[in-house]
């Protein structure tokens, strides 16, 4: 397995600095003491028994199965569900990024998009059906919305079908980009119903016939999330498996408001990664007969990493207080995604610069979370099509649709 040497960890030699975990704001005394202690176990799993093991799938673009069982443990897999507070959700959220964003963006996509879809719009028999194995993490599902010729546009040109027939439905079309899709027991599909040109979405259960995931291969980041090609050849679906509450492309917009806020937390927990692997590293490399953190401009960028990530995070705690209030609109998501992987962008950048030519391998980690970062920047929404919406709220006026 391919890792950075012992001594260049972020959890080495960290606990006699003030800051060791990095919280200058002390956002976790806004937890609740019961979830402070939760969140303390987690932090430790994640970055002790999580993290080390990443890098070799991530490398080889391989699904860490054997990790499912830990993680539905520390309840990552009933977020949604478990009563959790809004901050806490999304720190957890944000901690699993700082050990791994292809995790963060399964327990992500998980709990936000499948969980989440599945409680809020579900009939009762689908519920008590898929849920239980959702919340153990001994089944997944796909969230399966984007298609190969509609991504930011998918509202309006969303091209998969549903025709109604006898007492089934008979799903055709293709979907890409679908994370877990090859590995998934389930995929939520969302389809235009052929009758009435409304948006549905329907539970289609990946063994169904004419029903195929591909892998996408070869990806920059997020290399364990196993994101796929589908294709749906007549796939025929009973009645039952049309998911009641999801009847309008709005319930869609609200599931993809939410999620867009998750990746704002994602963002946040890749910049503290960022800080952890670069402080480590600054501490123990030698140059010049001194550590590399003895210098100004090493300094400077640890400093900056640490500005952008609390920036982040700062912002993402106050979007937690809006979403637990109810009161979440697309347009405060928007601007927090926007903004949070701009950020993220420009941290990971600048904790590879630290590294100097081992930021450029994955054996010291910081070249694996520069990848991740691209996609964070793209997906959920691309950083552009995110600012437009923020600008449309602001001005009235919309530059796109």
């Amino acid at each position: 397995m391919l890792q950075a040497p012992e001594s260049l960890r972020p959890d080495v030699a960290l606990g006699s600095l003030p800051f060791p975990d990095a919280d200058l704001m002390h956002v976790l005394d806004l937890l609740s003491p019961a979830e402070r202690d939760r969140f303390t176990e987690l932090r430790a799993v994640l970055q002790q028994e999580i993290r080390p093991l990443t890098p070799q799938y991530w490398n080889r673009e391989e699904f860490p199965f054997g990790l499912l069982p830990r993680l539905a443990s520390l309840g990552l897999g009933r977020l949604q569900t478990d009563g959790s507070s809004r901050l806490f959700t999304g720190l957890a959220y944000m901690e699993v990024a700082r050990a791994d964003v292809s995790l963060s963006a399964l327990v992500g996509i998980h709990n936000e998009l499948v969980v989440g879809m599945i409680h809020d719009l579900g009939s009762p028999e689908q519920k008590a059906r898929w849920l239980p194995g959702l919340e153990s993490f001994t089944s997944l599902g796909a969230f399966a919305l984007t298609e190969p010729e509609h991504g930011s546009d998918i509202a309006g040109g969303l091209a998969t079908t549903a025709t109604h027939d006898g007492d089934g439905w008979v799903l055709r079309g293709s979907k890409r980009w679908i994370g877990a899709a090859t590995i998934a027991d389930f995929a939520l599909v969302w389809a235009r119903d052929t009758a009435d040109g409304a948006i549905k979405a329907f539970i289609v259960e990946t063994d169904t016939p004419g029903f195929s995931a591909t892998k996408i291969g070869n990806k920059i980041g997020l290399r364990i999330m196993q994101n796929a090609d589908i294709v749906l050849d007549s796939v025929r679906v009973p009645e039952a498996n049309l998911l009641p509450g999801a009847t309008a492309f709005e319930k869609a917009n609200e599931l993809l408001r939410d999620s867009r806020a998750w990746v704002g937390w994602q963002a946040a927990g890749i910049q503290l990664g960022a800080f952890d692997i670069a402080r480590a590293y600054a501490l123990e490399r030698i140059q010049f007969g001194r550590e590399l953190a003895r210098f100004q401009l090493v300094q400077q960028q640890l400093s900056e990493i640490l500005g952008n990530a609390h920036a982040s995070l700062s912002l993402m705690v106050e979007l937690a207080r809006i979403q637990e209030s109810g009161q979440l609109e697309m347009v405060q998501s928007a601007m927090a995604k926007a903004t949070t992987t701009r950020l993220a962008r420009s941290s990971v950048a600048l904790g590879r610069s630290l590294l100097g030519g081992n930021g450029i391998t994955t054996d010291y980690e910081m070249a694996k979370l520069f990848g991740d970062a691209e996609v964070l920047y793209t997906y959920e929404g691309t950083y552009e099509i995110n600012s437009l919406i923020v600008a449309r709220a602001v001005t009235g006026k919309s530059a796109f649709v």
